[in-house]
């Protein structure tokens, strides 16, 4: 499979290539082109051309499109699902639930954006602005550019792609190199739905070299960027080196608040929703729980019990619940993790094995509050990590100790401790009563301190995605 400049297929231009791997048998299924900085003038440079023109067709023409683009996927659906199963190991149920997902996002962003209205300053709010009338208008940035993750390709594209064409901008679409074809394939069907040559392209390549000749070419106005802290903070200072405006989704390390008076049946099909979704590979995934003493065991207990019950199957299977990790690389690290919190005082309950990019659901407990996982270490696995509390105050001070603050949950049957908790966790979202794993596309999404910049939602995308303009008439009125 090849990118997508200007509407055309084309190779890179040193002719270098990317094997795509399926993570569940480990064969070559694909490969991509590694696309060069040269590539991404020539992409910058359509799509500088195509902005104008596209900035100001209409929006209800713009959603024509759209909605033709939406039958196409639906048309497609099978093969999209496919394509998005055996490039990234995930079970074809979710899969199928990803592809699904594009009609309701994209169908909610259109609506939002139809409703972009601007404001008006009435003549006289201001000592001496008697006469003056002013306006706000919303113009679009012009060149984007969207880095989209691995683990969940389709969401993201929907989240970033969206609300950055309907506003007017152009983008060039860098998916995950392990397993851009799914979002190629959406990029082509863009193009069949009546999308202009340039305004949405896709460069596949590895971040160093594709993501990072991108985010510093200067004719890039914007910059859309999820994946890890690490990475998005080399993006970030890439794009400020020419001023572009940079929205960071980041990494994440979400704790999840059990109580003593909590639904222990409730949390435990949470923690499965939370924490066993997509293999553990969530960037809001619960993954720090912490468990007042009082119903530690019953957890511990419930848990493997449950876990234990997971249809674990090729990702083929329409009953597997449980994939691969996206590369037997992101296995090996996955098992060093778990091999370090045990050394720091963790014990393994439940689970632990592994085989090429299989890990398997594993509940360790005992965790102390001083280790590493207890605190900033992510990890990208089905791994159930229980740090025991003693009380609320305790709870909240391990929470907080992260440096990511993107999700988080509390779990109680007192709704004046969840208010309090909530109003004192330093996350960008938290759960009452269930898990952290909650994101739709109305809501404003976005972490605290490394866990981003921004949000993105319906809500919220069309303010990181646009700039304002004010129109004021001076003296207007007599």
């Amino acid at each position: 499979m090849q990118s997508i400049i200007n509407g055309k297929w084309v190779d890179a231009s040193d002719k270098t290539t990317i094997d795509i791997v399926n993570p569940y048998t480990l064969k070559v299924i694909d490969r991509v082109p590694n696309c060069t900085a040269k590539d991404v003038n020539k992409a910058v440079e359509y799509a500088k051309k195509a902005q104008p023109s596209w900035a100001k067709m209409p929006v209800y023409q713009k959603a024509e499109i759209l909605y033709k683009f939406m039958d196409l996927v639906d048309e497609n659906k099978d093969d999209l699902a496919k394509t998005l199963m055996r490039e990234t190991g995930k079970p074809i149920s979710q899969a199928v639930a990803e592809i699904a997902n594009i009609r309701v996002a994209f169908t909610a962003f259109i609506e939002r954006a139809k409703h972009l209205y601007g404001k008006v300053i009435p003549a006289g709010t201001e000592a001496g602005q008697d006469k003056t009338i002013q306006l706000t208008i919303r113009e679009p940035l012009g060149v984007m550019v969207a880095i989209i993750p691995f683990n969940l390709p389709c969401d993201l594209f929907d989240q970033k792609v969206a609300p950055a064409i309907l506003a007017g901008n152009t983008v060039i679409v860098k998916p995950p190199h392990q397993n851009p074809s799914a979002l190629i394939k959406l990029v082509h069907l863009l193009h069949e739905a009546g999308l202009p040559k340039g305004v949405v392209q896709v460069l596949t390549g590895e971040g160093d070299k594709t993501g990072n000749a991108l985010s510093k070419h200067p004719d890039v106005h914007g910059i859309t960027f999820t994946g890890s802290t690490r990475v998005g903070k080399i993006t970030y200072l890439n794009g400020a080196e020419h001023l572009a405006h940079v929205a960071l989704e980041l990494g994440g390390n979400d704790a999840f608040i059990l109580l003593n008076d909590a639904d222990i049946d409730l949390a435990v099909e949470e923690m499965v929703w939370g924490r066993m979704y997509n293999t553990g590979q969530v960037c809001c995934a619960s993954k720090r729980f912490i468990v007042q003493k009082g119903v530690l065991k019953e957890f511990e207990e419930k848990a493997k019990e449950r876990l234990s019950k997971l249809v674990i199957a090729p990702p083929t299977d329409k009953k597997s619940e449980i994939g691969v990790l996206i590369t037997k690389s992101a296995c090996d690290k996955a098992v060093k993790q778990v091999e370090t919190i045990v050394e720091q005082g963790g014990r393994i309950i439940y689970g632990g094995h592994h085989e090429g990019a299989f890990f398997e659901p594993t509940i360790i407990t005992d965790i102390p509050k001083t280790a590493d996982v207890a605190k900033d270490e992510e990890v990208f696995a089905p791994v159930v990590s229980i740090i025991p509390c003693e009380n609320v105050e305790e709870a909240i001070e391990i929470a907080n100790q992260s440096n990511f603050g993107l999700s988080s949950c509390i779990f109680t049957n007192d709704m004046k401790v969840a208010t309090m908790v909530a109003e004192r966790m330093e996350a960008g979202e938290v759960v009452i009563n269930g898990a952290s794993f909650h994101r739709n596309f109305e809501m404003p999404f976005g972490g605290y301190k490394n866990s981003g910049i921004g949000t993105e939602g319906v809500m919220s995308t069309f303010d990181q995605v646009t700039k304002t303009k004010t129109i004021t008439l001076k003296n207007i009125l007599s």
